[in-house]
Order: C-alpha cells, then sequence, then structure tokens
C-alpha cells in the first residue's frame, strides 16, 4: 500500500504498528484539533517513525472525531484524492469507526483491523492482503517509551553486563531466601563496612554500630557463588574482596537481589523478546533535570505486549500498586501486563486492591515454591 489512514488513537501502539507492518509511503492521521495544532504530539510520532527506520511521509488531519459525518466527509476526500488508500480502523473513537464502515460499503475505501488477541491484521473491505496476516513485529522496551512521548534513562544497573552474572543470579536468590529474615541486617552491615572510599578489600569488626553483626553463613555462600573471595571469620575480625563494583552495589542494596531474580527468569522462560531491569523512564523525553522520571524494576517485551514488573522486599501497598498503574497505563496502554512480585505473603486487602487494577500478585509462597516461571506464563496466556 502507499497511502494508510490512520484514526488516531490515546494508546500509542494503535498509531503506529500498521506503519510498522506495512511500511507505506504516506500515513495520513486523522486526529483531533489538540494533537494535529500540538508540534510535541507531532514531533512523538516523527521521531518514533525514525527510530523504526520508516520514511512514510506523515500528514496531519484536524477532524471531528466525534462527528461521523465530518469524518466520512474527509475519508471521501482522500479516497479521491490518494485511490490507492486503505484505512485502519484499529484505533479512533465509535464516530470514527462509524464512518469508516459507511465510505468503506460506498466506495469501497479498504479496511482492516488488528486484533490484539490473535496478534494477527484482518481485513474488513477490500483489504490488500489476503484471510489473515500475522503481525511479526517485535518492539523492544524503549520502543514502548519513545512512542508514547517518552525516553529510555541509563538506571542503576547496566544491562548490557549483567550476562556474565547471569550464572549467579539463581544461587544469589537462593542465598537470600535461606537468609531472608537477616537480609536487611546483612545489606546494612556491607553498607557500613564498605563506604564509598573503601575499594572492594574489606577488613572489618564483626560488630558494627552496636547491633549488627557479619553474616558467617552468607558471606561464605557468597563466596561459593563468587561474589565475594578471600572470606576470612577470626579473633572478631572479618576479611573479604567484592568481586567488583557492581557486586559491590548489588551487596549495598536491599532489592537487587529480587530484580535480578525476576530478570533473569523472564529471560530463561524465553517468552520475551527484550528484557530490561532498572528500565528509567523519562516522561518527557527531553532528558532535562526536571523532567518527571520513573523507575520499573523489570520491564519485558512479548512481541507488542508490554509487561511492567515491580520487585518488592516489602509488604505491598497501595502506593506501588498506584504507580505500577499509571505507568502501564501510560506506557503500555489497553492490553499490557502488570505483575507486583513481592518476597513478603500479600494481604487479602492488597490482593483485592490489586485486582481492581488488573495487576497480578506473585508473593513470597509462589517464589518459595519456585512458580515464578509458572506464574508468568500464566499472566500472558490470555492477553
Amino acid at each position: 500500500m502507499n497511502t494508510l489512514i490512520e484514526l488516531y488513537d490515546e494508546r500509542p501502539i494503535e498509531n503506529v504498528l500498521a506503519s510498522e507492518v506495512f511500511r507505506p509511503e504516506r500515513t495520513v492521521f486523522l486526529c483531533p484539533p489538540a494533537v494535529a495544532q500540538d508540534k510535541r504530539q507531532r514531533d512523538v510520532l516523527q521521531s518514533y517513525f525514525r527510530h523504526k527506520g520508516l520514511n512514510s511521509e506523515l500528514v496531519f488531519l484536524e477532524s471531528s472525531m466525534y462527528n461521523a459525518d465530518k469524518v466520512a466527509l474527509q475519508l471521501r476526500s482522500l479516497a479521491e484524492k490518494y485511490p490507492d488508500a486503505v484505512v485502519d480502523i484499529t484505533g479512533g473513537t465509535d464516530a470514527a469507526l462509524f464512518a469508516c464502515g459507511k465510505v468503506s460499503a460506498e466506495c469501497g475505501l479498504p479496511a482492516f483491523t488488528y486484533s490484539r488477541k490473535r496478534r494477527c491484521f484482518f481485513g474488513i473491505h477490500n483489504a490488500p492482503f489476503e484471510g489473515d496476516l500475522p503481525c511479526t513485529v517485535e518492539h523492544r522496551v524503549e520502543d514502548c517509551f519513545l512512542m508514547a512521548g517518552g525516553k529510555m534513562r541509563q538506571g542503576r544497573v547496566n544491562n548490557a553486563i549483567l550476562s556474565k552474572y547471569a550464572a549467579s543470579f539463581r544461587s544469589f536468590f537462593d542465598l537470600y531466601l535461606q537468609n531472608r529474615d537477616e537480609w536487611a541486617s546483612a545489606v546494612t552491615y556491607f553498607q557500613r563496612v564498605s563506604q564509598n572510599d573503601s575499594g572492594l578489600k574489606i577488613t572489618a569488626p564483626y560488630s558494627v554500630g552496636g547491633n549488627v553483626e557479619a553474616n558467617e553463613r552468607l558471606l561464605y555462600g557468597l563466596q561459593k557463588i563468587g561474589f565475594l573471595s578471600g572470606v576470612s571469620v577470626a579473633n572478631g575480625k572479618v576479611s573479604f574482596a567484592f568481586r567488583d563494583e557492581q557486586v559491590r552495589t548489588w551487596l549495598r542494596d536491599v532489592g537487587s537481589v529480587l530484580e535480578l531474580f525476576v530478570y533473569q527468569t523472564c529471560l530463561e522462560s524465553g517468552l520475551f523478546s527484550d528484557v530490561r531491569t532498572s528500565a528509567v523512564v523519562d516522561w518527557e523525553g527531553k532528558n532535562a533535570r526536571d523532567d518527571v522520571t520513573n523507575e520499573i524494576d523489570v520491564m519485558a517485551m512479548k512481541g507488542i505486549l508490554p509487561v511492567f514488573i515491580s520487585c518488592k522486599t516489602c509488604a505491598v501497598a497501595t502506593e506501588a500498586l498506584n504507580e505500577l498503574a499509571i505507568l502501564r497505563d501510560r506506557f503500555g496502554g489497553k492490553g499490557a501486563v502488570a505483575a507486583i512480585v513481592t518476597t513478603k505473603p500479600c494481604r487479602s486487602i492488597m490482593r483485592n486492591r490489586a485486582a481492581e487494577l488488573n495487576i497480578d500478585v506473585i508473593d513470597f509462597s509462589d517464589l518459595k515454591n519456585g512458580k515464578l516461571q509458572e506464574r508468568l506464563v500464566g499472566m500472558l496466556r490470555e492477553d
């Protein structure tokens, strides 16, 4: 097809997916005045198309999206101007869809739609393809942010280096489970004995700060998985060396162990085309110091389906659920999946609140029984 007509939708994926698949020479957006006149919103789409290597000419036409007669008038004009035009009716308002049906029946304007559940495009009338057309597009995490006007910033973790630690992540989490009740205290110990200028080699008292003591079992366990070396506990002194700065950072942070385990489980599941931990989204996409940012502990993509995962080594709180729902809706849209993973049992009241927000809860019982991957599969089964 040479000309694709899109009915502008608040869900970013609806505006770009067909162009990514069919790569038309031009994409014409019928959109509300607020969009057509807003340079930033137009620039968002222009930037995303360039990011995806699409050379389509983008045309933005103001339309009264709740007035079917006016939309129909514009569609007739577009069909006359571009005889090769095809309209995608996946997005848009009910009035715009009604207008498309009317014009398509009148003048044979080809129309198609996309089914999220079946991941296929379907011809509605005179479609330029036979039968159903599977969508083979696979998005990366940054694509979701970009199409919604945001941008991915560097988070706490350099994902590019994680593969060299991957073999240890599951054992790291097993150590956490074995020492769960003392984990916060153990992290506090690492924090206190390894100040910013202390380097990787540590010699410290067995007890610091009065009541924070070294966890010998954990120290030797961390040495066994290669995160520490040279562990020695004798005469009230503790000596060891961190593997490197990255491991030092993880052992000084309470939540890293869970995030890394969830990240690795997502990778090993084979379900996802892209997985990131510590995915920081800049809402405005300007990299300005005062831009609003949020961190998503683990984010994964299954084709074009985004999955937002919040990891908590504390009890689930309403604020955490609300923040996760906002991020999912803003940068994932309809159909996106969200889950909160906690190493604490989740109370019924929080489970009910999560269900209201359409957020899956994976708690300590699932993790203890090795059901994280099974739960991930179940989340995606009915997407």
